[in-house]
Order: structure tokens, then C-alpha cells, then sequence
């Protein structure tokens, strides 16, 4: 995380004063695990898996997300902070140890985020998860019409672009709702994945089977070092999973300064303030986050 600090610029926002405080971040993944650098900010905990109400992660890809949004960096003295150390998480554990995860109880865990919104002051909506584009149409339906209701009551959802990478139209379930952001990653090449289980080039590429331009913005996400599953205090993951809450982190940020934006105001400030790295539109959409722009 001080690296990618480094190359998304959010130490301009940490001079300006903003942090991310008073918003609300929702992470729907494998839990959370009470991690010191989460200090008393887990504010919710839901688990539709095992219905428990403590907090855990049996898997660890959730808890790491959650640290690359809002970890203080305070076990690392300050060196893998998150983008928005003072938000206040929401965790909705949605997937099993092994990452599995029901259609069903996902719908049903956005519709509670939109009934309680008020409640936890929830402002935005991580999802690093994604189904192949070859799964069942009922339940790509039932997705992105959950996703696109979030959106419409006020919620700016933010999803992964995938690990299927660099065919055309490999972008993952819901990352190719017209309406959400979905992020990719610009660090996926050979070199930087070294041994990595990722193949060169993994984040999911457009256009979307209706010509829509996905994903919009990419960010590094190869070799993130973010929380791990206490007593293991830091560990290191890759995917356009690590990229999306990244850009969650950066819209807590942008909130705080602009709280009164809406979803689609807040879509629009990227398109206008992003970065071009010069890629195929396919591959950076509209180009990288630089948080000094943004704000």
C-alpha cells in the first residue's frame, strides 16, 4: 500500500485534511478480521453464510480489501495504510472460505444495504467478486438489477473487472452493469506479476456484449500488500480485486470532501480527472485514478 499511496497520489488528500471520516464503506466479500488496524471502525457485521454475529474471515480476501479501503497502517506505522484510514466499514460476508458465494443471498445483502444506508451512513459499495459471463442468465439478471438498484437509491457500487483477461468482453458479472464503476488494473503484465497463479494481462477487458466501455478506470493492483487474517498482521494479494476497493477508498475520500455528490456526479468527476496511461480503451477505460485531481 505505500507504493500504490505513491502512484494514485493520496497523500494530497491526507495534507488537505480529508480521510474519509463519516463515510460509510461496505464490503461485500469473506468477512473481516478484527484486525488492529481497523481500530473500532467495523460498525456492522452481517454474515449470510454462517449467520455469525462476531466478526471473522475464514479466507482472507475481505479482510484485505477491507484494509486497502480504510486500515489505518497503524501496525506497520503508518506503511500499509489504507486510501481512507478514518471511514467506517460495513462488512456483509457474502462468500464461504473458499470464495463461493450464493446469487440469491448477495441480492438479498444489497437490499439490506439499501434499507439501512441511512442507519450506518453507508455511501458506497465494494464488490471485488464476479460471476463468468457464462452463468445462468437468471441469476446475471437478478445481479445486475440488485446493483443497479443500489445505485439508483444513492449508492455509488464499485466492482472488479475480473481476472479473465485480455480477450474482448471478458469483463465479470456485475462489473458490466452500464450504470456501476468498474475497475481493472494497469499493472498486470508479465513482469510485474513475476510467479504469480495470474496469467500476463488477467484484468478483464471490454467492450461489454452491448458496446458499453468497461472497465472505466484501472489502478495497480499485482503484488498489494494490505491486512491479513489476525495474528498474521500483513500479507500480499493480486487481482483487479485489490484495484476496485482502491477506487472505493478514493470515492470516501472524495465524499468527504463533496457530500452532498450523488452517484452520478461522482462517475462524472472521474471521467473528467482521470489519467490517460495511453492503453487501449479497452483495457484502461477512461484511464488511472490520481486522488490529487480528483479532489
Amino acid at each position: 500500500m505505500d507504493r500504490v499511496r505513491k502512484i494514485i497520489n493520496v497523500g494530497r488528500a491526507h495534507e488537505k485534511g480529508y480521510f474519509g471520516e463519516e463515510i460509510g464503506v461496505a464490503v461485500l466479500d469473506t468477512g473481516i478480521s478484527p484486525h488492529p488496524d481497523f481500530e473500532h471502525r467495523i460498525v456492522c457485521f452481517q454474515d449470510y453464510v454462517r449467520g455469525r454475529m462476531s466478526p471473522y474471515d475464514d479466507n482472507g480476501h475481505g479482510t484485505h480489501i477491507a484494509g486497502i479501503i480504510g486500515g489505518s497502517g497503524g501496525a506497520s506505522n503508518g506503511k500499509y495504510m489504507g486510501i481512507a484510514p478514518r471511514c467506517h466499514l460495513i462488512i456483509i460476508k457474502i462468500l464461504d472460505y473458499k470464495g463461493n458465494g450464493n446469487t440469491e443471498q448477495v441480492v438479498q445483502a444489497i437490499d439490506w444495504l439499501v434499507r439501512q444506508r441511512n442507519v450506518y451512513r453507508i455511501r458506497v459499495v465494494n464488490i471485488s467478486i464476479g460471476m463468468v459471463l457464462h452463468a445462468g442468465s437468471r441469476e446475471r439478471a437478478m445481479l445486475l438489477q440488485a446493483v443497479e438498484y443500489a445505485w439508483d437509491n444513492d449508492l455509488v457500487v464499485v466492482a472488479a473487472a475480473g481476472n479473465n483477461g485480455p480477450g474482448e468482453n471478458s469483463i465479470t458479472v456485475p462489473g458490466i452493469c452500464r450504470k456501476i464503476i468498474t475497475v481493472g488494473c494497469f499493472d498486470d503484465t508479465k513482469e510485474q506479476i513475476g510467479r504469480s497463479m495470474l496469467k500476463p494481462n488477467y484484468s478483464g477487458q471490454g467492450p461489454t456484449e452491448h458496446c458499453v466501455v468497461k472497465p472505466e478506470l484501472v489502478l495497480p493492483g499485482t503484488n498489494v500488500t494490505s491486512c491479513g487474517i489476525y495474528p498474521t498482521l500483513y500479507t500480499q494479494k493480486s487481482g483487479t480485486s485489490m484495484a476496485a476497493p482502491m477506487v472505493s477508498g478514493s470515492i470516501a475520500l472524495l465524499l468527504s470532501k463533496y457530500p452532498h455528490f450523488l452517484p452520478a456526479d461522482v462517475k462524472l468527476r472521474f471521467y473528467r480527472r482521470t489519467v490517460d496511461l495511453g492503453l487501449p480503451l479497452s483495457k484502461q477505460g477512461w484511464g488511472m485514478v490520481d486522488i490529487g485531481r480528483l479532489l
